[in-house]
């Protein structure tokens, strides 16, 4: 099918007449999953290829998490879902090092105002909050007229592309490398102008209607449930909790703290993953 140009300017113009019109706010539940990457070198001394596929699929299930929408006609919030009685990760030491880089724990509120097209995240690395506030991402969206049924709702598609810098960070004979390379991203979206929002999960937005589910070949995020006009009045609230720093900053502080982390664990006799595996870095 062909696809349907349409300028994001006249879109954003029409929806905040249509969302000025009607004064509502709603709540949208996702669920999220990422693919591993992980791989295992050669030499791995007791690693079997049992305990491998065993680790994946915590990974796998580590990244499964709950978040929540709550919008009105022209903010948000996007937090994870606490839950009172959270299992313990099983990854021992892995699980501390992925949760200590930051970014995406449980007290992290991504706040959007779509029309002063700007954010703030509210976010921690290592026990340290950061207030990161700066501009909204703008994403050219390529609209289709190909559609999909997402629930109850009538979804249209839209891409856009993006060169993005790859890094593979490997440990070898005790020394970190990085290998460095560019690869082009696509993400696809689906958005229901049955929601006349132009709001989305995480940082996404700029279409015209609430958006539900969203691929960009890592990450999976998919609406499992929208409740509009709810009962428990909805307020979004700006965080103000934290150092405030812009997000080049806050990625160079992530950089730093990630190298950090991957010299203290190289030190180490390796690093526990739990159920009896160990990955040794280097020698």
């Amino acid at each position: 099918m062909k696809a349907i140009i349409i300028s994001i300017t006249t879109l954003t113009l029409f929806f905040v007449t249509a969302i000025n019109a009607q004064n509502f706010t709603g709540k949208a539940i996702y669920r999220t999953s990422t693919k591993s990457t992980l791989k295992f070198g050669k030499d791995q001394d007791g690693v079997t290829d049992k305990m491998q596929e065993e680790l994946k699929k915590q990974l796998q299930k580590m990244n499964q998490k709950t978040f929540i929408l709550e919008f009105d006609r022209k903010t948000s919030t996007y937090r994870e879902e606490v839950s009172l009685a959270s299992p313990k990760s099983k990854l021992g030491g892995a699980g501390v090092f992925v949760s200590s880089l930051g970014g995406s724990g449980n007290t992290s509120i991504y706040y959007k105002d779509i029309i002063e097209k700007r954010f703030v995240n509210q976010t921690e690395i290592q026990g340290k909050r950061f207030l990161v506030k700066d501009k909204l991402p703008e994403i050219n969206w390529e609209l289709s007229s190909e559609t999909k049924n997402i629930g109850t709702y009538t979804c249209y598609k839209a891409t856009y592309s993006k060169e993005v810098d790859k890094v593979k960070i490997s440990i070898k004979d005790g020394e970190t490398v990085k290998d460095k390379s560019k690869e082009t991203m696509v993400t696809t979206a689906w958005y229901t102008p049955q929601v006349p929002v132009s709001n989305g999960p995480a940082k996404y937005q700029g279409l015209p209607g609430l958006i539900l589910e969203v691929n960009d070949g890592k990450k999976t995020i998919v609406c499992a449930e929208i409740i509009l006009n709810p009962s428990d009045k909805i307020s979004v609230q700006e965080p103000e909790k934290g150092k405030v720093v812009s997000q080049k900053k806050y990625t160079k502080i992530q950089k730093q703290k990630r190298d950090e982390m991957m010299e203290k664990f190289k030190g180490r006799n390796g690093l526990d993953m739990g159920n009896g595996i160990n990955i040794k870095f280097g020698g």
